[in-house]
């Protein structure tokens, strides 16, 4: 692949907004998956420690030329890489040992409304009107989907302890992509590798204390696929592609692609598991691809 060809590839929005969306709806039904049997901070340490090491080859090039841009920018560096690196994903797979996929996934849906509500709190960002409508309408369509058409279910969601973690974890990442426009003018590997290493050295004392109460890390095989998962594809390539879908369409479009997550998990459920197209499906997802079009020329004509 030619450096002309791999451009056009990091200039394309769509693409970079299905790349989060697809590998974050494993990540929800991963961190449950694993739930009773791998430690919630030993995965997101472990996570970031793996994401680190596969980035590193292949940053260190710009990272020694972005280094000193790095050091004097550390404030927000940290910020970031507490919000979006060590909060977050703790805080995700912490709920996930009492709440459902479906919840997670269902209160993940709000996220891009938060967004927007720490851009404008934070920045004073405005929305126009193309693009709150294009919020509202993938928004509607994510609640199609996980509540399978059916509006009743918000009104029974209960929520538990694990929700209310989620909740918090939302919030995390809402400001963590509110404030990506302070992040420094550096190559996107160099930006990525650094948040990694700095998120997994802050979850180190919590890890050791988890191990040290007794919840050590269990080396067998589910433990390693799922560590090997979160780690090249909800870490390495989605969030290299959410970064720079940021970078490119602003906070308050780039978080649409959090809706894509029950996008991708119906299409996966459909293919991988064999269950039934219905007409919600269909609905949902024309909604969510209608209103992040339309969020998408907001921003282009901005």
């Amino acid at each position: 692949m030619n450096d002309t060809t791999r451009r056009g590839l990091l200039d394309r929005p769509w693409l970079l907004m299905m790349l989060p969306g697809l590998f974050w709806a494993g990540n929800a039904i991963v961190g449950r998956a694993v739930a009773g049997e791998v430690p919630p901070i030993a995965l997101a340490f472990w996570r970031w420690v793996l994401g680190s090491a596969i980035l590193l080859p292949f940053a260190w090039p710009h990272l020694r030329h972005d280094l000193p841009r790095i050091r004097r920018a550390w404030p927000i560096m940290l910020t970031l890489s507490v919000f979006g690196i060590a909060l977050f994903n703790t805080m995700l797979y912490v709920a996930a040992q009492s709440t459902t996929a479906l919840n997670i996934v269902m209160l993940q849906s709000s996220m891009p409304v938060l967004i927007v509500l720490a851009s404008f709190l934070l920045f004073r960002e405005r929305v126009g009107l193309r693009q709150g409508i294009g919020i509202t309408v993938s928004l509607l369509g994510a609640l199609t989907l996980v509540t399978q058409g059916d509006p009743a279910m918000l009104a029974g969601l209960a929520l538990n302890r694990g929700d209310l973690w989620m909740l918090a974890a939302i919030v995390s990442y809402a400001l963590y992509t509110a404030l990506l426009r302070r992040r420094p003018a550096v190559h996107g590997l160099s930006f990525a590798a650094a948040l990694f290493t700095t998120g997994a050295v802050l979850l180190l004392p919590f890890y050791a204390a988890e191990t040290l109460s007794g919840r050590p890390l269990p080396l067998g095989a589910p433990a390693l696929l799922a560590i090997l998962y979160v780690a090249v594809f909800a870490s390495v390539l989605a969030y290299l592609g959410y970064n720079r879908a940021v970078a490119l369409l602003g906070a308050n479009t780039a978080g649409l692609a959090v809706h894509l997550v029950p996008v991708f998990g119906t299409l996966l459920a459909v293919v991988l598991l064999g269950e039934v197209p219905r007409l919600y499906h269909a609905i949902g997802i024309a909604l969510i691809g209608f209103g992040i079009w339309l969020a998408q020329r907001q921003r282009r004509a901005a």
